[in-house]
C-alpha cells in the first residue's frame, strides 16, 4: 500500500482516535489536514512536528464542525492546500450522559450536529473532489454505539446509528466511481472522551479511578481491554488500501465482543 502524495482530511484530530489516524496517515507519505479544537501552541506543535517526522505536508484548519459554511471551507482549503482531496476520516465527536427526560436540548443539538451532521456536510463537499479524481476514501468514525444502545447516551446513540445508516447509503452510491464509503465501529476506546466518563463515574460512586475504568469494560465487553487509538489508525489505513477497495457501506468492528453478545 502507498499512499504517497494523496491528500486527507481528519476532523477531530488534535487528540485521541483522531489524532492516531492523522499520524497513521501521515506515516504511509500522505499529506493531512489536522482540524480540532485546543491549545493553539500545542497544535502547531503537533503540526510541525508530524511534518518533520514524516516528510509530508502537514495543515491545520479549525473548522467548528457545527457550521456548515466552516466545513465547506475545511475541504476548500485542503484542496488548495494539497491540490485535492482524497480521503475524509469524518472523526470529530462529542459526548454527554443523562437521562432522557433530564437531556439539555442544546446538547441534544450540540452532539446531532458535531457527530451526524458534520459528516454529511463534509462528504457533500468531498464527494465531488473524490469522483472528478476517480479515487477517494471516506471513512466514518462511527461506534458500538452505532450497532447497539446504552441508556443515557439518546442523542450519542442516535448520532451513531444515523452514522451507519449514512455510510451505507454513500457506499451503495459512490459504487464503480473508485470512491468507497466504509464505517469503524470501536467499544470503548481510552481517549479523553472515555477518560472523563471513567473519572466522572469514580466521583459519583467513590470508588477509584482504576476500579471505575474495569467496572466500565466489564459492563460491556468480555474482553477487559480498551481498543487502542492506533489499532483504529490502522483499520482506518486498511479502508484506505487497496485490499479495502471493493468493501462498501461496510461497519468494522473493535469492540473487545461487546455486539458479539
Amino acid at each position: 500500500m502507498s499512499l504517497e502524495g494523496k491528500a486527507a482530511i481528519v476532523t477531530g484530530s488534535t487528540s485521541g482516535i483522531g489524532k492516531a489516524i492523522a499520524e497513521a496517515f501521515a506515516a504511509q507519505r500522505c499529506n493531512v489536514m489536522l482540524n480540532g479544537f485546543g491549545d493553539k501552541a500545542a497544535i502547531e506543535a503537533q503540526r510541525a512536528e508530524l511534518a518533520r517526522k514524516c516528510g509530508v505536508k502537514v495543515e491545520y484548519n479549525g473548522a467548528d464542525m457545527t457550521r456548515p459554511t466552516e466545513i465547506a471551507g475545511l475541504v476548500a482549503k485542503t484542496r488548495t492546500a494539497f491540490g485535492s482531496v482524497d480521503i475524509l476520516v469524518n472523526n470529530a465527536g462529542i459526548q454527554h450522559v443523562a437521562p432522557i427526560e433530564n437531556f439539555p436540548p442544546e446538547k441534544w443539538d450540540a452532539i446531532i450536529a458535531i457527530n451526524l451532521s458534520a459528516t454529511f456536510h463534509a462528504i457533500h463537499h468531498a464527494l465531488p473532489i473524490m469522483k472528478a479524481g476517480k479515487w477517494g476514501r471516506i471513512i466514518n468514525i462511527a461506534s458500538t454505539h452505532g450497532l447497539v444502545a446504552s441508556a443515557q447516551k439518546v442523542a450519542y446513540v442516535a448520532a451513531k446509528h444515523g452514522i451507519v445508516g449514512l455510510t451505507k447509503v454513500v457506499g451503495m452510491e459512490c459504487a464503480d466511481t473508485g470512491v468507497t464509503c466504509n464505517a469503524i465501529c470501536p467499544g470503548w476506546v481510552l481517549t479523553p472522551l472515555v477518560q472523563a466518563q471513567i473519572e466522572a463515574r469514580a466521583r459519583e460512586q467513590g470508588i477509584p479511578v482504576e476500579q471505575a475504568r474495569r467496572n466500565l469494560l466489564a459492563e460491556k465487553q468480555p474482553q477487559l481491554q480498551f481498543t487502542t487509538p492506533e489499532q483504529i489508525a490502522g483499520l482506518a489505513l486498511f479502508l484506505a488500501s487497496d485490499t479495502a477497495s471493493n468493501m462498501q457501506g461496510a461497519q468494522l468492528v473493535s469492540d473487545g465482543g461487546w455486539t458479539a453478545q
